[in-house]
């Protein structure tokens, strides 16, 4: 379409609804798409397609080129196909975000006594690393499966324990270097590697690989990871993409406990909480 097909469109939106729909959905595309890369390393990139775009675009249609212009629409059906490779990372976190609006609803929730449990074991443990300075990594899994990672890990399949916890991160042992993975009340691996975080800027200059993988996974899932600091012992919870630090074991309680709950609930009322967190 050229400029001047766009501007009789323009001109005749009033006149035709569904002109006046089409421009509305283009728009709301646009719209999704700049919230999606907000932040990220895709936001900067596609300023640049864009502004080339207009650029080269608005200056073939004014000077009429007609052989630059062909040679335009090819470079753009190449860039459609391009465009998935440059931002395989970016697609898969926003597809991961898009399927958290429709929850699943496969397997059973933690029963409530079951999940106080859990909780005081986990809390029970990173109380007493903290005290120790042992470093530790605990990422719970919630909707986003974390398979993949699991499979990295050491395989464990055991129940929630403070004793076990505090065995897997006592240092110089053989599972310590690595992230623990629990799902529902058991521990499914431990040992197991995640993906580094690329963000530039972390709350404090001293956090390590640590706290760097505790932020990954939470950019690519909606896992919760707690860390347990070796050179401090101070706790942290990271939970989508944000450090919750200088916690104590009864505040990692409530978060815990918090987070678990809002998981559980029906599929409806997770949807409009989703819904009105992207508004």
């Amino acid at each position: 379409m050229g400029l001047q097909e766009i501007l009789w469109t323009v001109q005749n939106l009033p006149s035709n609804w569904q002109n006046l729909l089409d421009v509305l959905l283009v728009a709301l595309v646009f719209f999704l798409v700049l919230q999606l890369v907000r932040g990220t390393r895709a936001a900067t990139l596609l300023r640049g397609i864009a502004i080339v775009l207009v650029l080269v675009w608005t200056l073939s249609s004014i000077l009429n080129l007609q052989a630059f212009s062909w040679l335009l629409g090819r470079t753009l059906t190449a860039l459609a196909v391009a465009l998935p490779v440059i931002f395989q990372e970016e697609l898969r976190r926003w597809l991961d975000r898009v399927g958290r609006f429709f929850p699943s609803i496969s397997g059973e929730p933690v029963r409530e006594s079951e999940q106080v449990l859990l909780i005081t074991e986990i809390c029970d443990a990173v109380r007493l690393l903290a005290r120790r300075r042992h470093g530790a990594l605990i990422v719970l899994e919630f909707e986003t499966g974390l398979q993949e990672y699991i499979e990295s890990g050491v395989a464990l399949e055991a129940n929630v324990t403070s004793t076990l916890l505090q065995t897997i991160f006592f240092p110089n042992t053989a599972l310590h270097d690595g992230a623990v993975i629990i799902r529902g009340e058991r521990i499914l691996a431990a040992a197991c590697t995640l993906p580094v975080s690329t963000a530039r800027r972390l709350p404090d200059r001293q956090m390590g690989l640590r706290h760097r993988a505790a932020l990954g996974i939470s950019e690519v899932s909606d896992a919760v990871a707690v860390i347990v600091s070796e050179e401090s012992g101070r706790i942290s919870v990271v939970v989508s993409g944000r450090f919750i630090r200088g916690i104590d074991a009864d505040r990692l309680a409530m978060i815990l406990g918090e987070y678990i709950q809002r998981t559980q609930r029906s599929i409806f009322g997770a949807w409009l909480k989703n819904l009105r967190r992207a508004a």
